[in-house]
């Protein structure tokens, strides 16, 4: 499935050719990796929704980036890495200056593509997924996975079971199950738990689950078994409604069990129907709802018909996790557009503009998200920018906020992603250091 925003480009899918006429010089392309089919599009057609709408926005309302219009194509991968990569390699040289960036929004496909775009110099943005040690820009200087890693996202969540407890030396004893996607996705955050049980003494238990997610019950017997006093859930796609409806199945208090922010979204909860009530996820900073930038999106986008979802859909999670994907990657444009000049930019130059991304609290409110994410700064140490999140409940019908910010724990996560880069240097004999342009 392909879907242009701006001026067509000629691609390849399936052994057949389209040819459309040559973009424009002064049009920069962004390649879109989405997966609207198989068992993970649920989850993946908002999020391809709201980045595709956030481009079309820029266009309509401001002329594109400083009067360079956005063109995007859109490539389906079903979220199957090799699949993945045949996007990225097919798309990648498209548009005067190349990709400016790409979103994976698939930690395989992250892990796939890391030494590719290194050497073909095209950024990663890997919002809230990917390798946790690739904020060490050093290391990884072409990811960068803004707002949070799940390094991030597992110690915020421990850190609010903590406090439930009265405190950290309060879970000695206790056991924490993590069911995980067997995939590089779901082992993400094996370290960080790994790390804070030996600081506080409690049990760890991990139980993946095979791909795509929809037999659990074996996985939901040993919790039963087991009786762990918390279940982590890091899910994604079908995956995280059969965790719940398994979890009502063997009587596990829903209360109890805490998913990533890729298992926080109404997909994931609504086919449970009131069996979800009370599960709770952590947040990539959002939750749901419609804020100040739909006013433009109405006026701009969906009262001429052109928007890419129902309506209705523009304030769920995923939907507004693509608005606010999009809205970084363009910023980043426009940060080097700032060094380097109005005009199209390349993957190098846009590579710049995010490693010195600096969106403050008045420019969140400039572009209309205010109350809806905090301030992120970006630096060569630190490719992930912000850390911070919340914790949702879902009531029933609707999320909600269920406690106040927290900010996940360098102390205990700085050594890691220190020795985990260290590592990943020395195997690829990688000399680490800060690009300069």
């Amino acid at each position: 499935m392909m879907k242009y925003v701006g001026t067509a480009v000629a691609v390849a899918l399936g052994g057949a050719v389209f040819t459309a006429p040559a973009m424009a010089q002064n049009e920069q392309f962004i390649p879109a990796l989405v997966y609207r089919t198989g068992a993970y599009a649920p989850n993946g057609v908002p999020f391809a929704n709201g980045i595709a709408d956030y481009y079309k926005l820029v266009n309509a309302r401001d002329n594109g980036i400083n009067g360079v219009r956005i063109v995007t194509e859109e490539c389906e991968f079903g979220y199957a890495t090799d699949r993945g990569v045949e996007c990225y390699e097919r798309l990648k040289k498209n548009g005067p200056t190349g990709a400016a960036y790409v979103i994976p929004l698939s930690t395989g496909v992250t892990f796939a593509l890391t030494e590719k775009t290194t050497t073909d110099q095209i950024p990663i943005i890997s919002m809230g997924y990917g390798r946790s040690e690739s904020r060490d820009g050093s290391v990884f200087q072409w990811n960068f996975p803004l707002l949070g890693t799940y390094w991030t996202a597992s110690d915020i969540i421990l850190q609010h079971i903590a406090k439930k407890e009265g405190g950290f030396d309060k879970l000695k004893g206790k056991k924490i199950a993590l069911v995980y996607h067997d995939s590089p996705y779901g082992k993400e955050p094996i370290a960080l738990l790994t790390e804070r049980a030996k600081r506080h003494g409690f049990e760890t238990m991990f139980l993946p689950v095979t791909h795509p997610g929809v037999e659990q019950k074996a996985t939901w017997l040993q919790i039963r078994q087991n009786r762990p006093d918390y279940v982590l859930l890091w899910g994604w796609g079908v995956m995280n409604s059969t965790a719940i409806k398994e979890a009502v199945a063997v009587g596990y208090p829903r209360e109890k069990l805490y998913g990533v922010w890729w298992s926080g979204a109404e997909p994931d909860v609504r086919p449970a129907e009131d069996g979800a009530k009370g599960y709770n996820a952590v947040t990539l900073q959002h939750t749901a709802g419609q804020f100040k930038l739909h006013e433009d999106l109405k006026k701009f986008i969906y009262d001429k018909s052109a928007g890419s979802a129902k309506w209705e859909e523009t304030g769920e999670i995923l939907y507004v996790r693509g608005l606010i994907n999009a809205m970084l990657g363009v910023e980043a444009i426009r940060t080097a557009q700032a060094k380097f000049g109005n005009k199209p930019m390349t993957g190098a130059q846009v590579r710049w503009g995010l490693e010195n991304l600096n969106i403050t609290e008045a420019r969140i409110k400039e572009l209309g998200f205010e109350g809806v994410m905090k301030p992120i700064k970006v630096t060569c140490a630190d490719h992930e920018g912000a850390r911070t999140g919340r914790i949702q409940t879902w009531d029933g019908k609707n999320w909600q906020i269920t406690s106040d910010w927290y900010v996940s724990d360098d102390n205990v996560i700085g050594p890691m992603v220190k020795e985990a880069a260290a590592k990943y240097a020395a195997e690829k004999k990688i000399t680490p250091g800060c690009l300069t342009n």
